[in-house]
């Protein structure tokens, strides 16, 4: 028995490139998703400024796309991929993905920002939370059992490279159960460009169901 080896030799994979511009799009993906504004029904906090806006530019509008790259199967594989989130407000809440925790929820993940600025906004369910701002060049860890979502600050799509377990999983719902994650990233008073961290005031803590 090969200690460099799985039982079944065919269930090595073909090693693979991708060609990843700092626009997000990914050239050898194999899998990719949109989320739109009208996907994003309940997200925001400002519930009048979201139907405002979805009224005003439309359901269908992108707000953020995702594309990946899966190679093999099984312990040890991983998702390789892109985030593209385009800039904007809701009221004044930035632009945001819906967020999540690791099914697996020991499970971490690591973010590379190419192009835009953001904020990575991370809780956990025992009530730490941490903001850790996003660049070109810029690599966010963040460990397993964190809850994490993108946020783009900026006026440019924030395009971040992701990596992680294919065995992680997602749980979106931890985060709509709490109403939203600890903190709102909001325009910033007085700092035109600046964003700020204020308490989400429907946040009613995390719990697993």
């Amino acid at each position: 028995m090969s200690l460099y080896l799985p039982a079944d030799p065919d269930q090595v994979a073909t090693p693979t490139a991708v060609v990843i511009a700092a626009t997000g799009a990914m050239t050898g993906r194999n899998g990719e998703y949109d989320k739109t504004l009208g996907d994003l029904a309940g997200v925001y906090q400002d519930e009048a400024a979201y139907r405002a806006e979805v009224a005003a530019v439309g359901g269908d509008t992108l707000v953020y796309r995702v594309e990946e790259n899966r190679v093999g199967s099984g312990p040890g594989a991983l998702v390789l991929g892109t985030s593209t989130v385009a800039p904007g407000r809701i009221g004044r809440e930035f632009a945001l993905t819906r967020g999540h925790i690791h099914r697996n929820a020991s499970r971490a993940e690591i973010y590379h920002c190419v192009a835009g600025r953001g904020v990575m906004l991370m809780d956990t369910v025992d009530g730490r939370s941490q903001a850790l701002e996003m660049s070109p060049g810029v690599a966010v860890h963040v460990p397993g059992y964190w809850i994490h979502r993108s946020v783009n600050t900026g006026p440019e799509p924030l395009v971040t490279v992701f990596c992680y377990d294919q065995d992680a999983g997602q749980d979106y719902a931890v985060i709509e159960r709490a109403g939203g994650m600890s903190q709102l990233v909001v325009v910033a008073d007085g700092q035109p460009g600046g964003y700020q961290l204020v308490p989400n005031p429907n946040h009613s803590g995390y719990s697993e169901r």
